[in-house]
């Protein structure tokens, strides 16, 4: 079986981890930008008959980037590729996930049937902003989870007296299954969001005074919950604070805000390229290539996905 790795823009380094662990080279792919801006994609090498994967996460400039993935997933279906799976780490759009108020969209629906309508067969994703979003798909999504990933690093920190703290109520649940890793507590953030990338602490339940607490979320974005969350439990007496994330969107000033918060350690994955344009002293950035490596293997052999996390 022919196995092909092609690479967008969007994290090209990631793609390149990715190849170095399945032992296979780059596939040679031109994705470039015609005067005007339009985007152009010329695949090099035959691909006939070839498990094509796409990676491609759709972080920012998300639209550019989901273009390319459109474009280059069409030019697949074109040169008569067999399978084409779209490796997105990241799923732009995600928390559009439903109609949170009257005349708006469900995007997170519109990017999945724009996938399919590209032609592509198949979908590798990990944390979805909302696990029922595989139910927007009309082909198979394979939904891996980047917890083993960040598990592992707090595991060699080997804290004490730890306390999972959730951002939110929605991700309580999320945050109860790390915590029963560690054998730890649980604590969740009563939060309201009056406007778009704002929210506001009203209520901590669970005891963090004394403790060392991991904010656990999908993803950070301007961190503006992260470091409330952190003030709060900071009031409340936490004695150490770090926080852990899939997916490191980091957007304006998010970094300064982690720099200059009483956060020790920011953790999250390489899902999304962390481009060096302010302070990173604070995060950690954790490889899922191997992860993402064994998935692909698994698919092409049909092998179950789900035993990677059992």
């Amino acid at each position: 079986m022919k196995l092909k790795i092609i690479s967008g823009n969007a994290n090209v380094e990631l793609a390149k981890q990715i190849t170095k662990h399945l032992g296979i080279p780059l596939s040679d792919a031109k994705v470039s930008r015609f005067s005007d801006g339009e985007v152009q994609v010329k695949i090099v090498e035959n691909i006939r008959g070839a498990d094509c994967y796409i990676i491609q996460p759709t972080n920012a400039p998300v639209n550019e980037h989901l273009m390319e993935l459109l474009i280059i997933a069409d030019a697949l279906r074109r040169a008569s590729a067999r399978r084409i799976i779209a490796v997105m780490p990241y799923y732009g759009y995600a928390r559009q996930d439903r109609k949170s108020e009257p005349r708006v969209p469900i995007t997170a629906r519109l990017v999945a049937d724009l996938l399919a309508t590209a032609g592509i067969t198949r979908v590798l994703t990990m944390d979805l902003h909302a696990g029922q979003i595989q139910g927007f798909f009309d082909i198979p999504v394979d939904h891996l989870y980047g917890m083993p990933v960040l598990v592992n690093y707090f595991k060699e920190k080997k804290l004490n007296d730890l306390v999972i703290v959730s951002p939110d109520t929605g991700g309580a649940e999320r945050a109860r299954a790390f915590a029963k890793h560690f054998n730890a507590e649980l604590a969740i953030i009563d939060k309201r969001r009056p406007c778009s990338n704002e929210a506001s602490v009203m209520n901590i339940i669970g005891e963090v005074k004394d403790k060392t607490c991991i904010i656990l979320d999908d993803m950070i974005d301007t961190a503006g919950t992260l470091t409330k969350v952190a003030d709060a439990i900071k009031i409340k007496g936490a004695s150490r604070i770090f926080a852990a994330a899939s997916h490191g969107v980091l957007s304006g000033h998010a970094k300064q805000k982690i720099q200059d918060s009483s956060i020790e350690k920011v953790v999250i994955t390489d899902s999304i390229p962390l481009l060096n344009n302010g302070p990173v002293e604070k995060v950690v950035v954790l490889s899922i290539a191997p992860l993402l490596a064994e998935a692909i293997m698994r698919i092409s052999n049909d092998e179950s996905i789900s035993a990677l996390f059992l």
